[in-house]
């Protein structure tokens, strides 16, 4: 993506003067031709050193089903989120937009997103709440609500709602105390930018009393402003802390405060008892560190926060602020201990946990791997759950048969089993033909990870990447339980494989989050196929039926009989996307995935790829084909929905 624009203004300001601070259970059966079962060796990072990422103020970050998310203010029209299986990993992760704005009111300006699993009236899905306001100047910031369609915290969103539309309002956050919800967030009385809490019915709606539960007093937190935002939540043994950002950020003392909760009653401002002495603050060459967040290690047992810093003291509220992450302990009390800073020559031993072993529902779209020489898949003998077991060809319609295609975030894919959430794994790590290819829970290591690569028409191989050596079906036999093992790369058919997507999908532009739409749900032939905010609806609900050679007819779930085509069947570059009859030129696309865990929709007839008119980010861009120019426009994502 292109670089942001520095702002040329500090993060906030009050209305029109201050300044403020910038946001399976597993099938288990008889285990089966088990090849060995002595656990590769990991490999990955051992250590992580901050910054985590260079442009990366207000970051929020979660680990979950196997992954970390972390999202950053982007000062745009988009918000950007990025996904690894590995902490350092979200360095080279790609930057996906999950959503995106053109309303002159609330589509520019984005800070401070974070996402929240929460149970809400539709069941268990992501929030993702954020600020932004007008294009003009910063005195319309408000907090924004989005709502995903499943439990992947990449989306789809949809827009649920301004929660507080006649104030301006940021950093909003959740806290919940005895089942119920309430909303934290940061607002201006008089010359205070000061912490604010109120009920909520859902994730999405405020009700009742507005209370103010903490403003500036201390010197401490009045350094170039008085400054009290960001409100985030951490709670331990049956105590409720909040850690907010003190202080301007435009200064190097912006630092973390906290905030008790002593009372019994959240809505009640005695209830909350404030720390005289910062929690956080400048230290180790670190400046202004402050809006933080907080994440788990992968096995549960660690704390961390996740916070933005800056390098000189000269540095302010830009985009010179950088992601920063460390452990932290607790008091006696419960009471978080963070410490300094870690210093940017300081390793940090990885989240625990980190290198496995991880079982886990990694989120993402489900493919069935086709061998070319038989039209088989590759599936887990007897469905089993066990690390070790073998994987062989059998019917594409087994539970076992379908794996998530999971970026590593530097170029490689682990390969998720959807029925055990355990990974393609290499037994032994062993590098001579004929190593025999099994399921293991995921170990961070180089043996589990795999190089997807065209070879003809929709046709890829996948090359193991510790050792060269690529997915091979034991002498292209036909038959069910045919080993499947690694293999010296000879070209053959055996060798190659169909990715196939499973199940029903939304198809997401990477550069808008938006998904392919059918114009206004129609079943007509000709209706237009555009680029829309997720709804939920039908016409944004697609499946992939194969054809032959690795090529698919993309069908909408509003009108099943019909396809994705290119109109008229052109070859021009820019012509549009239409739904239309499935036997046309034009209506068949084979998918590529690419190096970043995207992929290119690639049409038969012309050649030519899937593209986002204009990069444009407004409900109702058009689609069209157009030659491969390897932007962020012309790479989509598959979420199944």
């Amino acid at each position: 993506m292109p670089p942001l624009p520095r702002p040329d203004r500090p993060r906030a300001r009050a209305p029109l003067s201050r300044f403020a601070a910038l946001v399976a259970a597993a099938l288990l059966a008889v285990v089966a031709l088990v090849a060995s079962t002595a656990p590769a060796t990991a490999v990955g990072e051992d250590t992580v050193r901050n910054p985590l990422l260079p442009n990366g103020a207000d970051p929020w970050l979660q680990f979950h089903d196997g992954s970390y998310y972390l999202a950053t203010t982007t000062w745009s029209s988009q918000l950007v989120m990025r996904k690894s299986p590995t902490l350092a990993g979200l360095r080279t992760a790609a930057p996906v937009h999950v959503w995106s704005e053109t309303a002159a009111d609330s589509g520019f300006n984005f800070w401070a997103p974070e996402f929240h699993r929460l149970t809400g009236p539709n069941g268990t899905r992501w929030y993702l709440m954020y600020t932004s306001g007008t294009s003009a100047n910063l005195d319309g910031q408000k907090l924004r609500v989005l709502e995903s369609a499943g439990d992947d915290p990449m989306g789809p969103y949809a827009l649920k709602s301004t929660p507080m539309p006649s104030t301006w309002n940021i950093d909003g956050s959740y806290l919940t105390v005895g089942n119920q919800l309430y909303l934290l967030w940061s607002e201006w009385q008089g010359p205070d930018q000061s912490l604010w809490i109120s009920r909520m019915t859902d994730p999405w709606t405020v009700t009742g009393s507005r209370v103010l539960i903490s403003r500036p007093t201390h010197s401490w937190e009045t350094q170039g402003g008085r400054v009290n935002e960001a409100p985030e939540v951490i709670q331990r043994n049956g105590r409720t802390h909040v850690v907010y950002s003190a202080s301007s950020c435009n200064t190097p003392d912006y630092k973390l405060g906290l905030l008790t909760l002593t009372g019994s009653d959240p809505l009640s401002a005695s209830s909350w008892t404030k720390r005289s002495t910062p929690v956080l603050q400048r230290g180790n060459g670190v400046y202004g560190p402050g809006h933080n967040g907080f994440f788990r290690s992968p096995d549960g047992t660690q704390d961390w926060i996740v916070y933005h810093g800056n390098a000189s003291t000269s540095q302010g509220c830009g985009d010179t602020r950088s992601t920063r992450v460390q452990p932290f302990t607790w008091a006696s009390d419960d009471s978080p201990v963070f410490g300094t800073p870690a210093s940017t020559s300081t390793d940090l031993a990885v989240p625990s946990g980190e290198k496995g072993p991880i079982t886990a529902a990694v989120e993402g779209a489900a493919y069935t791997l086709v061998n070319r020489s038989t039209g088989r898949c590759a599936g887990v003998t007897g469905s089993s759950g066990a690390d070790g077991a073998d994987v062989a060809q059998y019917g594409c319609d087994t539970a076992s048969s379908r794996w998530v295609l999971d970026p590593t975030a530097d170029g490689y894919y682990r390969l998720v089993n959807k029925a055990s959430n355990k990974v393609l794994d290499v037994a032994d790590c062993g590098s001579v033909d004929g190593t025999d290819v099994r399921q293991w829970a995921w170990l961070d290591n180089q043996c589990q990870q795999w190089q997807v690569t065209p070879t003809t028409d929709g046709w890829s191989r996948l090359t193991n990447r510790a050792t060269g050596k690529v997915l091979d079906l034991a002498g292209c036999g036909a038959a069910d339980a045919t080993n499947i093992r690694t293999w010296t790369s000879t070209g053959s058919t055996c060798q190659q494989w169909r990715l196939a997507p499973a199940g029903t999908v939304a198809v997401v532009s990477s550069q808008s989050g938006k998904v392919l739409d059918v114009a206004d749900c129609s079943t007509a032939s000709g209706a237009t196929v555009r680029s829309w905010a997720w709804n939920g609806a039908a016409c944004q609900r697609w499946t992939f039926a194969h054809t032959d050679n690795g090529y698919y007819r993309v069908q909408p779930a509003s009108a099943p009989g019909s396809c994705l085509v290119v109109a008229s069947g052109s070859t021009a570059d820019g012509a549009g996307l239409r739904q239309g009859a499935c036997s046309t030129t034009g209506s068949q696309w084979r998918v590529e995935p690419l190096a970043d865990g995207s992929v290119r929709l690639v049409a038969r007839h012309s050649g030519k790829v899937l593209d986002l008119s204009g990069c444009g980010l407004a409900n109702g861009t058009a689609l069209v084909q157009w030659p491969w120019l390897d932007n962020i426009c012309q790479r989509f994502t598959l979420r199944s929905v």
